[in-house]
């Protein structure tokens, strides 16, 4: 079994407040946590659905798969060696070791997990 997990959709949204409220009204998916007028979860069940302004989006205008692995450095340098490509990374943030690449087609990944409480 693979230790890489599809844990978030990330969509692009120039206007995060209609965005949360259709798919709050609309879909009925539960608002999770707020960040700004730049970033919002939504509890999509087994993934979360992530609504991301231009400010927060890996990859604006791109929907975007948030993979959680245990390697994230690994699965870039895989991605890469395959004939996928970085756009940024590996790094790490405030709370987690990223790296945003794209697949052979050109499709957004980002692989992603947990640093330890500093």
């Amino acid at each position: 079994m693979s230790d890489n997990e599809v844990k978030m959709i990330i969509l692009s949204t120039d206007d995060l407040d209609e965005s949360i409220k259709f798919y709050t009204e609309t879909l009925g998916f539960p608002l999770k946590f707020r960040d700004g007028d730049h970033f919002a979860a939504l509890d999509g069940g087994t993934v979360t659905l992530a609504l991301a302004t231009a400010l927060d989006h890996p990859i604006p205008g791109q929907i975007v798969l948030g993979i959680k692995t245990g390697d994230v450095d690994g699965n870039a340098e895989a991605v890469d060696a395959s004939g996928g490509g970085i756009a940024k990374g590996p790094y790490n943030d405030a709370h987690e070791r990223r790296a945003v690449v794209y697949d052979s087609k050109g499709n957004g990944l980002v692989f992603y997990k947990s640093l330890p409480p500093r």
